[in-house]
């Protein structure tokens, strides 16, 4: 099969090269336009458009998907499948394209997690168990028949990033999977299940600045959710004598705290806890607005507090 591949970031990169790996004939792939970045705007490619130039993959990066100049270009591709991993919602007439469709690979378990940000909604909400889909793209987005799935279970302490990594080979395996039973034609779809009584449907919205505000009259549980579920960005963050600190990596204790929440007890050498209503969140990995990221010991030696 001719297949094109539509990603950005270095979670696509992975399912990209899986595919190449497995000896799938990927003819080009679809990706964000090179855009400034940084304090001195230098122009940055994304991951999937750099691995595909070091590969030898023509490369094609519209601006709008609907513009004609687009659809010509990806019609003369003659495309059998496409792929899509990680990338923007796609019109109908970009999907509806190729005579076996579009397939879609999602980090989390369809119907549960439609949205954006699927990696760190389940950990906010500290959920036990997450995972990856593949399903055909139809109009409503993340809504398509399902291929295959695959569980993992978590451990209620990873962050985001340990859990991207996890997901990211965990679907890029689910991906040569299912684009090899594809073209076999041994494959059935399935529409996402319906909810049962009782369960409710979690969705994954983008990530805002503001989700990461820490509320310390929250329980400890649910702050050190948010906190894992935010690491190594956006970040979750609170203040400290006027500034923000962020907090990368913390633990949590259940116990009568003795102060008010969003108050902290420090020894000034190895532990720094701040209070929640029903025990306390002991930050172990942290940055001071205008410092670097440091350890809770290089943080303490140099902060007055």
């Amino acid at each position: 099969m001719r297949i094109v591949f539509m990603g950005t970031p270095q979670f696509a990169v992975a399912s990209l090269d899986a595919l190449i790996t497995a000896g799938c004939d990927i003819v080009a792939v679809v990706t964000a336009p090179d855009k400034p970045a940084g304090r001195g705007q230098k122009i940055n490619e994304s991951a999937v458009k750099q691995y595909a130039v070091a590969n030898g993959i023509k490369v094609l990066q519209p601006e709008k998907l609907k513009s004609p100049e687009f659809l010509e270009q990806l019609a003369a591709l003659k495309a059998d499948l496409q792929v899509v991993v990680a990338f923007r919602m796609l019109p109908g007439v970009v999907w509806s394209m190729p005579a076996k469709g579009t397939i879609n690979l999602h980090a989390s378990l369809l119907p549960q997690y439609r949205g954006a940000a699927p990696i760190n909604w389940v950990l906010i909400n500290g959920e036990k168990e997450t995972g990856v889909t593949t399903f055909f793209l139809k109009h409503e987005i993340d809504t398509g028949d399902v291929l295959f799935t695959e569980k993992i279970t978590l451990t209620g302490q990873e962050t985001a990033g340990e859990l991207h990594d996890r997901l990211m080979n965990k679907g890029a395996g689910l991906l040569v999977k299912t684009v090899k039973a594809i073209e076999s034609g041994r494959y059935h779809e399935h529409p996402q299940h319906q909810l049962t009584t009782g369960e409710e449907l979690q969705h994954a919205p983008k990530l805002t600045k503001e989700l990461g505000a820490i509320d310390w009259t929250q329980p400890v549980l649910k702050i050190y959710n948010l906190i894992r579920g935010l690491s190594p960005t956006p970040t979750a963050y609170t203040t400290l004598n006027g500034k923000v600190l962020k907090i990368f990596n913390a633990e949590y204790t259940e116990t009568e705290p003795g102060i008010q929440p969003g108050g902290f007890l420090t020894d000034n050498k190895t532990s720094f806890k701040f209070a929640g209503p029903d025990g306390f969140i002991s930050v172990t990995d942290v940055q001071l607005e205008g410092k670097k990221r440091m350890n809770i010991e290089e943080f303490l030696r140099g902060v007055r507090l």
